[in-house]
């Protein structure tokens, strides 16, 4: 009868699977899991309510959804393209390249641009399909615009992941001081932070080095977008003359 007790972990595995609602399937599962387990609905509710009382600041992001859809409908996004087809040598990769020394500097200062939904879906990223369509001249696949997609989403993460402990008083920094410390290492959070700012510079020093390829990966198909209609122009031409 233990075992039953994971039926929420069932729950959860089967409702992702069929791509249910996430919400639901993670509410559902706190609910089978009490109730199998004894507890009763009442008590059940509590622990629920009591629960996400304690973690509202992590919902919170919710209340961003509403504004990055207000900004957009007011013309954010289409502000974001005119201004970078304005800019004749601003790139794709020119403009990750930024963002990433932007990010990695404002992690540094303690300062949160809130990542993907709040900064990278209004900004970033129609800023980088807007430099990848004037370089190709052309509106983007959709597959070409997932790869776009894909790319700011990557460079928020990796300039997250690798600078998060430039700060000082960040979560991690003070982690590893404390868990050293336990173990019997006086290890201060400046030397943390000291020892993290090369690995900060080797990483942009790469992703400079990849968004340098991702740049050139889109004048290659441009070239080939270019190379492929001639092609096919002489040989229908040909056709016809004979």
């Amino acid at each position: 009868m233990e075992y039953l007790k994971l039926i929420g972990v069932l729950i959860i595995v089967v409702g992702f699977a069929l791509k249910w609602e996430t919400t639901f399937v993670v509410i559902l599962s706190a609910v089978v899991t009490g109730l199998v387990s004894g507890i009763d609905i009442v008590e059940l509710l509590k622990i629920i309510g009591k629960t996400f009382v304690d973690q509202r600041p992590v919902s919170l992001f919710f209340l961003t959804i509403p504004m990055v859809g207000l900004v957009e409908s007011h013309g954010l996004k289409d502000v974001a393209l005119r201004g970078i087809k304005n800019l004749q040598k601003m790139t794709a990769g020119k403009i990750l390249n930024i963002y990433l020394v932007l990010r990695e500097l404002t992690v540094m200062f303690g300062i949160s641009l809130q990542g993907q939904v709040q900064f990278v879906r209004p900004m970033i990223m129609p800023m980088v399909q807007a430099a990848s369509e004037k370089d190709l001249d052309r509106e983007l696949t959709e597959r070409e615009l997932e790869m776009v997609k894909g790319r700011s989403a990557a460079i928020d993460n990796i300039g997250n992941f690798f600078a998060q402990n430039l700060f000082v008083a960040s979560g991690g920094v003070l982690l590893i001081s404390s868990t050293m410390k336990g173990l019997g290492y006086s290890v201060q959070p400046t030397e943390i932070v000291a020892q993290s700012i090369p690995v900060a510079v080797i990483t942009f020093v790469f992703v400079f080095i990849y968004n340098a390829f991702f740049d050139r990966k889109m004048k290659k198909t441009l070239k080939v977008a270019n190379v492929v209609p001639a092609e096919n122009t002489k040989n229908t031409t040909e056709g016809g003359t004979k």
